[in-house]
């Protein structure tokens, strides 16, 4: 089969290579898919960069977690029906070496989910780290309906996403966007108000969108850079759900304030999460394709061939939406 993969670490356009290799076989418990999309994420470019120094231990890794295709062949154990199955997979790419970035893939039955015949594979391979991390960030710590909710990045693959959860949750949404077109795509999202989060009166301009209240939760991109704004913003007993910190990757905690405020500060990985909040996602997930009732950023599309260009675009750290690979 075609695929890319690594055999060091380094820049994506020095150890990427696009090649030949063994398609896989299924084993008891797993399906084989025959891709037709896979996802770039930053977890992605990291792993490729080096963040995980045993990874490589055991031989190549072709990379991506996240795709769309059909099943082919199923394993022991798994319901002979399946083959033929539209399906999106996640954590392919995860304590495992073999993911997406390939004609096929062998992995986990469970980790392969129904794809409704009327939802495209590049909608699919957006659904694995950006929805499921949104709904992770939005629902972990409870019932949104009636809370006002701060979302940083909100025009980007996981923000928007949680714009939309917590809308249609019942929330008060308060976006964050440095442009009229992200903002516009924020409120088409379901947003309330969209404030500037580079400007120097962000805390002031959350404050206001919500009538001089402060608010109940954040869902933070940025956590370190902004901790200050939400021990400036954030409620008694409110929230912060963050799934980054890039600017300042090792933040300093002002210990004192947060007990003082009761704040809980959630990291949100998909990886980590408990496998009932996976399920809930994926049936949440399920019941909103079906329903047509959640919209989709794709930033950009390249050909398996262009897996390096799509990893330096994720990593310059200008596309405002999934970025996606196209293998047929």
């Amino acid at each position: 089969m075609r695929a890319a993969w690594y055999e060091k670490f380094g820049a994506a356009r020095e150890v990427l290579i696009i090649g030949d290799t063994d398609t896989p076989s299924v084993g008891p418990g797993e399906v084989l898919v025959r891709l037709h999309t896979s996802g770039v994420n930053p977890s992605d470019t990291k792993k490729r960069a080096g963040s995980f120094p045993n990874l490589l231990d055991d031989g190549l890794v072709i990379p991506n977690s996240d795709g769309a295709g059909v099943i082919e062949a199923v394993g022991d154990g798994v319901n002979a029906q399946r083959g033929g199955e539209r399906v999106w997979v996640y954590q392919a790419q995860f304590a495992r070496r073999f993911g997406t970035a390939a004609e096929y893939v062998a992995l986990d039955a469970a980790r392969a989910i129904r794809l409704p015949d009327d939802t495209s594979f590049e909608i699919g391979a957006c659904l694995g780290i950006p929805a499921m991390t949104a709904h992770r960030c939005v629902f972990a710590d409870g019932d949104v309906a009636g809370q006002t909710v701060v979302i940083t990045g909100a025009a980007g693959r996981v923000g928007y996403y949680a714009v939309q959860w917590a809308s249609q949750a019942g929330a008060r949404v308060i976006a964050t966007a440095s442009n009229d077109a992200d903002a516009t795509a924020c409120k088409q999202a379901g947003a309330t108000h969209v404030v500037n989060h580079r400007g120097a009166t962000f805390a002031a301009d959350i404050l206001a969108a919500n009538n001089g209240a402060r608010v109940d939760r954040a869902i933070d991109l940025e956590f370190g850079a902004n901790l200050p704004t939400w021990i400036a913003t954030l409620k008694t007993s409110g929230s912060i759900a963050t799934y980054g910190s890039t600017a300042m990757p090792k933040p300093t905690l002002p210990f004192s304030q947060l007990m003082y405020m009761d704040l809980t500060i959630r990291f949100v990985i998909v990886y980590a999460m408990p496998e009932t909040a996976k399920r809930q996602a994926i049936d949440d997930i399920s019941t909103a394709l079906s329903a047509g009732r959640l919209t989709h950023r794709i930033a950009a599309r390249y050909p398996l061939a262009g897996i390096a260009s799509a990893n330096e675009a994720i990593e310059q750290g200008i596309m405002r939406g999934a970025v996606i690979l196209t293998i047929d």
